[in-house]
């Protein structure tokens, strides 16, 4: 980090910091690695250079005054800022290095691949892990670590994580049995889906995201019947060509995933099924941005 900033010292802005989250000084000095005093010379700089008290010690506590809680609050993010630019710089000039775990959920299509292989020539120090991500759980590997950034189907409206880019729209199709009615058909509108049931997908995938990937009613209003919940894409299809339902897939995936005992046959009258790009907020490195970034370029 830069040792000052507009006359101010990086040191005494990281020490108050750090002092305003443990409120006794020398928590804050064992965090910082320096002595209880150093601590209080810092504060004291600090002050000085502000002209105001920004601390209230006493012998029993250690507090804030209103105008170093006003302080802290514009100082925190400011700092923040300064410390990412400063990393994302860093990382620039060594290049990007590391692993970088990249999880999918369904198919590794040619987008995906054509993305890691971008990330791959612009960064080669960079190793990467792809991961397949259980359909049944879309964001769990994100919020447990398990991954770095993971293409999942859309839609996402879980706190803590960010999305990327969203590509690869496409018509939804659905896949029958060849013996099902409606594998002599060469399209579908959405109301048919009331006409049969239609395979679902098990928790711990939320409900919203569940009834994306099979609704329970079509866009008038009709009921669609609850076919069995499924773990993996392999047993949907699977039963799908039992005759036990029909199963809804994005048409990358049912072209990847093409057999002869199904049929997939075009629906319309539904929203397009969409892949967006995921990370966690709390760890978002210069690796996830690079791939972000691959990830636009290709897409």
């Amino acid at each position: 980090m830069p040792t000052a900033v507009g006359g101010l010292e990086i040191r005494e802005l990281e020490c108050f910091l750090v002092l305003a989250e443990e409120l006794h000084f020398g928590r804050t000095g064992a965090r910082l690695y320096v002595s209880q005093s150093r601590v209080s010379q810092l504060l004291r700089a600090l002050e000085r250079r502000v002209s105001a008290r920004l601390v209230e010690r006493t012998s029993r506590r250690v507090r804030l005054t209103p105008l170093g809680t006003d302080f802290l609050a514009s100082l925190r993010p400011a700092y923040e800022a300064l410390r990412d630019t400063v990393d994302a710089t860093v990382a620039a000039a060594r290049g990007i290095e590391g692993r970088l775990r990249i999880g999918f959920q369904g198919t590794a299509d040619d987008l995906i691949m054509k993305a890691i292989n971008t990330f791959h020539a612009r960064h080669p120090g960079c190793a990467t892990e792809i991961v397949e991500i259980p359909l049944r759980d879309p964001f769990g590997p994100l919020h447990r670590d398990e991954v770095d950034a993971a293409v999942v189907l859309l839609p996402v409206e879980e706190p803590g994580l960010v999305l990327g880019p969203v590509f690869s729209k496409q018509q939804q199709t659905l896949a029958v049995s060849v013996r099902h009615p409606f594998a002599s058909r060469t399209r579908l509108d959405a109301e048919d889906l009331a006409d049969g049931p239609l395979i679902t997908v098990e928790g711990p995938a939320p409900d919203y995201w569940r009834y994306a990937q099979a609704p329970t009613s079509t866009p008038g209003g009709r009921p669609i019947p609850p076919g069995p919940a499924v773990r993996t894409l392999q047993e949907g299809l699977t039963l799908a060509a039992a005759g036990r339902g029909a199963m809804l897939l994005c048409r990358p995936t049912a072209d990847y995933h093409g057999r002869r005992d199904i049929i997939f046959v075009p629906v319309d009258g539904l929203p397009d099924s969409a892949l967006g790009l995921l990370w966690h907020q709390d760890r978002e490195t210069a690796r996830t941005r690079a791939f972000c970034a691959a990830v636009t370029d290709v897409t």
